[in-house]
């Protein structure tokens, strides 16, 4: 089988922008090293399915090496950050004008050439970037690729061997790349950009589109014509309105709650945030007293916890009642609960080592395992 000259050199050509990029940074060279980059005749430039890095051959054999080292590091960028789950349920066109806006800035910062900048919104978060975009739809860059989708086709599912595919537990190569850059000094990998995009890296455990699914008003073919959301108080109401949910979430600020659970507890919150278009969150913290609401619309960021007191669950359930269909409770389950439940569902998030389910009077009990 005669194979096409750009294809049989693209290994090589690879292998050597891999260690173009591993002499301007310890991070990036972990991070290329555990990418598994394939050739694919089906894109026009390059592309990721979220599992693996797509490079049309021809296109690697006629670049630049600089604008090589710029592309594969773009596509790498948008897999190690893990842009695909972390979309959820946001409209895919707009998100990945958002990702390619983050990772262009960061791909510039470390000193490679890049197209089409947009410095406005560089340097913020991928989610930030998705909310701004709302009000500056003429914000763009040059598209570089297909952010995630299915792989393209005529491309081998299984790779070429080389670096560890779908199953790269990025995390883990993550916490590895920031290891080798505290080892191995070195810089150029992006600066507050980045640093903001690892700190929103954080994937919630909790699948919440499964779980808030139930509350949301759907049609009569899929539940009976009944509004499943007042099922609990036993109000069975015709669902005559669109996709929508009224959501307050309460975060257990007290004193029993440590600075890792605290930030275990807002991951799931962040989680929640962005499953839905029609979804209508306001955010409390409590521990004792109530401190809110906040809006928790698109992807504000979550203001200063405040806090640190004892637990008590009674004012903000009392609160949070009011005007919603479903109350989100993250807690470690230890503080006084009200003498009946309130009249909107109530669903409590307990994290590793939480009060026991018998704990709780009222309400569904979800557990997060321990972080990782």
């Amino acid at each position: 089988m005669t194979v096409h000259p750009a294809e049989a050199a693209f290994e090589g050509l690879v292998a050597a922008s891999r260690r173009r990029l591993a002499g301007r940074s310890p991070f990036f060279a972990t991070l290329t090293l555990h990418a598994e980059i394939l050739p694919s005749w089906s894109v026009a430039r390059a592309a990721t399915d979220g599992h693996r890095v797509y490079i049309h051959p021809e296109l690697a054999a006629t670049l630049p090496a600089a604008e090589l080292d710029a592309l594969l590091l773009h596509q790498v960028l948008h897999l190690a950050l893990e842009h695909g789950p972390r979309r959820g349920g946001r409209d895919a066109k707009r998100w990945n004008r958002a990702a390619d806006i983050v990772v262009h800035g960061l791909v510039a910062n470390a000193g490679l050439p890049v197209t089409g900048r947009s410095l406005l919104l560089e340097g913020r978060r991928v989610e930030d970037v998705y909310a701004a975009l709302e009000h500056r739809p003429e914000e763009s860059v040059t598209e570089t690729d297909d952010l995630i989708g299915d792989p393209p086709s005529n491309t081998p599912r299984e790779g070429n061997g080389r670096g560890t595919g779908s199953g790269v537990p990025w995390a883990r190569v993550r916490a590895l790349a920031r290891a080798a850059k505290a080892l191995g000094g070195g810089g150029g990998e992006g600066g507050l950009g980045l640093q903001r995009e690892l700190d929103g890296l954080e994937i919630a455990q909790l699948d919440w589109k499964a779980r808030l699914w139930r509350f949301l008003v759907r049609s009569p073919v899929d539940f009976g014509g009944f509004d499943r959301r007042f099922i609990g108080r036993r109000l069975y109401l015709e669902a005559l309105e669109e996709d929508a949910l009224r959501l307050v979430v309460v975060v257990d600020t007290s004193g029993s709650v440590t600075n890792s659970c605290l930030r275990t507890l807002l991951t799931e919150v962040r989680g929640i945030t962005g499953v839905y278009p029609h979804l209508h969150a306001s955010l409390y913290y409590a521990d004792a007293e109530v401190h809110g609401p906040h809006d928790l619309s698109g992807s504000t960021p979550f203001p200063p916890p405040k806090g640190g007191g004892g637990s008590d669950f009674r004012p903000a359930l009392a609160a949070a009642a009011q005007g919603t269909e479903l109350i989100v409770y993250l807690t470690d389950g230890y503080g006084r609960f009200p003498p009946e439940a309130p009249h909107a569902p109530v669903v409590w998030v307990v994290p590793d080592g939480g009060a026991p389910d018998d704990l709780f009077p009222f309400g569904e009990v979800l557990r997060l395992g321990p972080p990782t």
